[in-house]
């Protein structure tokens, strides 16, 4: 499951919800789908943070260094 991409993963859970909200879901699978999802969950959130790392440098003369945002 970890080379799911964050668009197949976004797009499993949004079925995962769709299931759940149902109610037409045994409990025993409704457990299964609901631990799928929060596995899926952690795949978004730790791809998502790897964006905001390299959003957050920039290329400065040949360099990628940290982007420093002023208040």
């Amino acid at each position: 499951m970890d080379n799911v991409t964050f668009e197949e993963a976004m797009n499993r859970l949004e079925e995962i919800i769709r299931i759940l909200e149902d109610n037409q879901t045994s409990l025993e699978k409704s457990v299964d789908l609901f631990q799928e999802g929060i596995k899926l969950s952690k795949i978004c959130s730790d791809k998502l943070a790897g964006i905001e790392n390299k959003v957050a440098k920039i290329l400065v003369d040949g360099k990628l260094e940290d982007l420093k945002i002023e208040e």
